[in-house]
């Protein structure tokens, strides 16, 4: 296999809009050709999206108790319908040109599923597919959202895995347009807390097998 080398860029805790803003410069470089393909691997706030096909009625908390919680609501250009994002889940945003991998969106989401699936089982989680819908779940429960945006042959968006998730804030919206769908989380699974950076080396390795690319180190100047 011919390896090609992907920047991946660990971010920490970063606000939902300064991330979305992030993306587009960076699919902007990517289609110019002025950047490899990249990995941003963060955290972000309380914060509910809803993808091209959401609906604002698949957010059930009200405007009062979204001020309460602290959680913004954002209409964005990704697939899918409602999700939710928080400290302890871990998102990756992948910025990668299709054409050169070869690859259509539908192969591309497939092996997104299968780089959640390696990463989650080399942590002790026994993860697949379900014929329910797109994403990563362990029995009838969801372990991870999938949605991504593909423009001109360049990806953005891409995964949110729940780690040491609050899963109770799922119960403020229809998680991907399935209300009798529950989410799960790695430490649920497990019953322990999870380390945050052995799941981000655990998804990069994965990555990197289910690509066939050579990750490195992105310098702060990504950001």
């Amino acid at each position: 296999m011919a390896y090609r080398e992907c920047l991946v860029s660990e971010l920490g805790l970063v606000p939902y809009g300064e991330a979305w803003a992030l993306q587009k410069r960076l699919v902007e470089q990517r289609q110019a050709g002025s950047l490899p393909d990249t990995l941003l691997l963060l955290e972000h706030p309380h914060v509910y999206t809803l993808g091209r096909r959401g609906q604002d009625a698949e957010v059930l908390a009200s405007q009062e108790e979204l001020a309460r919680l602290g959680a913004m609501v954002y209409h964005v250009d990704r697939g899918g319908l409602a999700t939710y994002h928080g400290p302890g889940q871990l998102v990756g945003y992948a910025i990668l040109d299709l054409r050169a991998l070869g690859i259509g969106p539908v192969q591309y989401v497939h092996s997104l599923e299968q780089v959640l699936i390696k990463a989650a089982a080399g942590l002790g989680v026994a993860a697949s597919c379900n014929q329910a819908g797109v994403g990563v779940w362990v029995g009838a429960r969801k372990l991870a959202a999938i949605g991504v945006r593909v423009s001109r042959g360049v990806t953005s968006h891409g995964f949110a895995l729940n780690v040491n998730t609050d899963l109770s804030y799922f119960d403020r919206i229809v998680p991907c347009g399935m209300p009798d769908k529950q989410p799960t989380s790695l430490a649920q699974e497990l019953g322990a807390p999870v380390k945050m950076e052995e799941v981000r080396k655990a998804v990069t390795a994965a990555w990197a097998e289910e690509f066939g690319m050579t990750m490195l180190p992105a310098s702060a100047s990504t950001r």
